[in-house]
């Protein structure tokens, strides 16, 4: 599938599109059932040709299920994640068969409370389809619409990408920036998917992923509606312009 957006970007990662389907697609890279697994590692994977499938039984970890919109998988899986992320649980680290960040916490709220706070506002989905599918945007079918589109960026494209999503609208408000794990702009991309103007969400800041990404790059996910607003913006836009030329000479 051809994009001017993409063309005017010039990534270095191809943008990742997230697909609803009862269909799971051939030779794609899933985990095993049971087996832990990382989605925002997957993300990366997919931004540099692979295609990966995830199911209900296949999602790698609470945070990844939640994030992949197959429910409150934090609950379903019974994961103390209010002691993961703030402060830790030694007894809870001692019962857990692999290495974990569990007993010490990863400190990244600064108590269980405030955990159970920044749950409350998570917009837990649950899709209706059997897969949720991560596959490289230029591999996308002619007749495959995706539900939203991860562009991986660096601070000169982020800042396009911030710019664009406004340019029609003029509401100052048109990007987000939420916590949540390296997978979870997507859950947040359905609830903006359901708003009349949906917001791009800029992401890609847990702290225990970024290893999987460069120290430059952040993730920018926008709905499809977002996307192809942003799409027929390109042309006449500051895409075309000098200043953005200049940014893309420098290394």
């Amino acid at each position: 599938m051809k994009s001017k957006l993409i063309d005017a970007l010039r990534l270095e990662l191809t943008p990742v599109a997230v697909l609803l389907t009862d269909v799971r697609p051939d030779g794609a890279l899933q985990f095993k059932e049971g087996r832990w697994g990382c989605v925002g590692s997957s993300i990366v994977a997919v931004a540099k040709g692979r295609t990966a499938v995830f199911d209900r039984q296949t999602f790698g970890c609470p945070g990844g299920g939640t994030g992949l919109g197959f429910g409150d998988q934090y609950t379903q899986c019974g994961m103390a994640i209010e002691a993961l992320l703030s402060t830790g649980d030694a007894e809870v680290a001692a019962k857990i068969q692999r290495s974990s960040r569990m007993a010490e916490g990863e400190r990244f709220f600064k108590t269980p409370e405030t955990v159970s706070a920044w749950l409350g506002t998570i917009p837990m989905t649950d899709v209706a389809t059997e897969y949720v599918v991560l596959k490289p945007f230029d591999q996308l079918a002619d007749d495959e619409t995706p539900a939203m589109v991860i562009f991986l960026v660096n601070a000169d494209q982020l800042s396009a990408l911030v710019v664009l999503s406004d340019y029609g609208r003029g509401s100052g408000e048109s990007a987000i920036a939420r916590f949540g794990g390296a997978c979870q702009s997507i859950v947040f991309g359905y609830a903006e998917a359901e708003r009349e103007r949906p917001r791009g969400i800029i992401g890609f800041f847990d702290i225990a992923q970024r290893s999987h990404v460069s120290r430059e790059t952040l993730s920018f996910t926008a709905p499809w509606a977002l996307v192809l607003e942003m799409e027929a913006h390109v042309e006449d836009s500051f895409l075309e312009m000098e200043d953005w030329k200049k940014l893309q000479e420098r290394q």
